[in-house]
Order: structure tokens, then sequence, then C-alpha cells
């Protein structure tokens, strides 16, 4: 009730500052705004801006796949227990699953015997090389010795990685499986007793969404309209005030063969990780055009009877209702084409007040 007061009270007071008669739209009213009304008003000097075209898009957000990480067992093996869940946050190295298997064991004498056979090759081709330089042996045998060495530390870099990837506990053939990086796990497609292939498909995959990219359908329409580079605004349906921007990366050139869209890809800064893979996603491109046009906030216009009206504000004992031809909309801002000149001032909070005790 006592909004309606305050706003009725208001109106009363624009109303007995009015000197004349007058009520019909588009006429300059001897309006009076005493100190009181102006304090909840809010003026702004009009300027003309280049104007941005916004094109509306709709898309996807999905994972950044330079951030995304399959692991792929190389090893065979069985499940016996996991720690984690689809969606969950977990850290380089932090365990997530136990496997059972005896060719890690195996992976191990192996490691231990390749370490012995490197320091036997390394003390050969340190005597060979000193035959070499006395010409006792010839430079194939040299060759030959410095060969060997490679191809073992080759090996036991391979089977150090695999190792790396592992480590034992304490029950006998029982291996981690640790977290190859920080991130959120986005699949997982194992379980216990999970039989576990060496050329088998991921166990999961951990995805980095600090950074997402944003999905964007270009239909035939709007081809010619879109190019790399533009500048973007994207909000979910899910977080309607949040706007993120960004700029158009990459557009492919192949139609998707589902959707009959050309694709645009977007990378979107996402550090509250608000931004899920599979949200639907309203974007805006914006396009630089040639033309300048008089601009005004989207928000100060008054939409009355299928017209659009500003207020316009020479004087507080003059303001005039006045109608407007829009050229375009975009980013917040109305774009005019007819009906407002340059450094004219204008209201633009609470306008809907003076409107209606001006034509009321």
């Amino acid at each position: 009730m006592k909004k309606y007061i305050k706003y009725f009270s208001i109106v009363i007071l624009l109303a007995a500052c009015s000197k004349g008669g007058k009520s019909e739209l588009h006429n300059e009213e001897s309006f009076c705004i005493d100190s009181k009304t102006k304090s909840i008003l809010e003026f702004k000097t009009v300027q003309k801006q280049v104007v941005e075209e916004g094109i509306q898009l709709t898309g996807s957000v999905e994972t950044n796949f330079d951030k995304l990480i399959h692991f792929n067992s190389l090893v065979n093996g069985v499940i016996s227990n996991t720690f984690f869940s689809l969606g969950d946050a977990v850290e380089k190295g932090q365990v997530l699953a136990e496997m059972q298997g005896a060719e890690l064991s195996s992976l191990q004498a192996e490691m231990a015997s390749l370490k012995a056979m490197i320091e036997v090759a390394k003390v050969d081709f340190k005597s060979k090389k000193a035959m070499f330089e006395d010409g006792i042996i010839s430079n194939k045998d040299l060759l030959e010795a410095k060969n060997n060495l490679s191809v073992l530390e080759s090996q036991t870099l391979k089977t150090e990685q695999i190792l790396s990837l592992y480590s034992a506990s304490n029950t006998n053939n029982v291996f981690q499986i640790k977290a190859p990086s920080t991130g959120i796990v986005t699949s997982k497609n194992i379980n216990i007793g999970t039989t576990v292939a060496d050329e088998g498909m991921p166990l999961f995959s951990i995805s980095d969404l600090n950074k997402v990219w944003v999905m964007a359908n270009i239909y035939s329409s709007d081809i010619a309209k879109i190019s790399q580079g533009m500048r973007v605004e994207v909000r979910t349906p899910s977080y309607p005030d949040e706007v993120y921007k960004g700029k158009i990366d990459v557009i492919s050139q192949v139609l998707d063969e589902e959707e009959k869209v050309l694709k645009a890809k977007i990378e979107i800064n996402n550090r509250d990780l608000k931004l899920k893979p599979g949200m639907i996603a309203d974007i805006i491109a914006f396009k630089t055009t040639d033309k300048k046009k008089v601009a005004v906030p989207t928000s100060s216009l008054i939409f009355y009877n299928n017209k659009d009206y500003i207020l316009v504000h020479k004087d507080d004992d003059s303001v005039e209702t006045r109608e407007v031809n829009i050229f375009a909309k975009g980013n917040g801002i109305t774009y005019i084409d007819s009906g407002l000149s340059e450094n004219e001032r204008i209201i633009t909070k609470n306008q809907l007040l003076v409107f209606e005790a001006i034509n009321n």
C-alpha cells in the first residue's frame, strides 16, 4: 500500500506543477518537475554512436576439448574399487580406482630388469667409444652399442610412463589408478567388476571447466552476417542475469549433417564453474555497421499504443513526450532513426511516472 501512496503522491506533485491543460501526446508541455520528484529521476544527454546490430543465435555449452583428457588403460585387469562419481571435482594424483591384474606386477619386474640392462649397456658403450678412438673397432661397432643403449632407454621410458599412472597398494596385485590432471569428471565408464583392456574405451574423462566452449548454431539466413572475431554475449536459462562475454573464435566451413547449421566456437571464461556442458545458451553476436545513430538506453523507451516514446527534458518547466522511430536494438541500447536529435536531454529512470502524469 505504501508503494502505491508514494506513486500517487508523485503524480499529484507533477500534475500540480503543470501550467497547461493539454494532454495530447507529442505536444510540449509547460510542465514543472519539483526538486523532490527530480531526485528520483535520471537524465542523459544523447549522442550518436556507431550502430551495432545484435544477431540472435542459439547454441549449447560444451567441454573445452583442448583441456579434456581421456584416460585409457595401458594394461589389462579388473576394476576392484572406484572412489569417484560423474561430475566430481578431482585433483591431479588423486586415487580414483583400484585395479587387479598380474600384468602390472610383471611391468615392475620388467622395469627392474631394464634398469640393470641399461647400466651394462652404458659400460659397454663407454668401452667401445674408447676403443673406437684408439682405432681398435670400427664406427659400425660403436653405433651398434649406442643404438642398443637407446633402445633400452626408450623401453624404460615407456614402462615408467605406464607405471607412473599406477601405484601398488598393500594388497598383492592391486594397483591404484590416479587422476592424470585436475578438473571435473565428465564421463565415467567403469564400475566394480569392469574388465579393462589396453585397447578398450576410456575409463573416464577429466576436463578443466575453467574455460568452456559455447557452440553457436548459425542458420543459413545468418551465415552472411556472422564472421570470425565478432563480439558476443552469452546467457543461459539457468542464470538469466549472468552475461558471459567473448568472441567468435572459429566458424566451421562444413554444415552439421544433423542440424543443418554451421557451428561457431566461442571460448568463455568460466571461473565460477556455473556453465555446465550440455546447457542451452542464448547468444547475441554484435555486427558493427557503417551507420551512426542517436543512441538511448533501451530502458528509457515508453511503449504506448503500439508506438515508442521518449521524454525529452528541456528544463524543469518543459518536458516533451516525443514519438521516435527505432532503427535497431542491441546490448541494452536502442538506436533512434528519427524523432530525437543529438545532444538532447532525456529522462532515463522513472520516466513512466512523468509520462502518465503528463498524459492522464
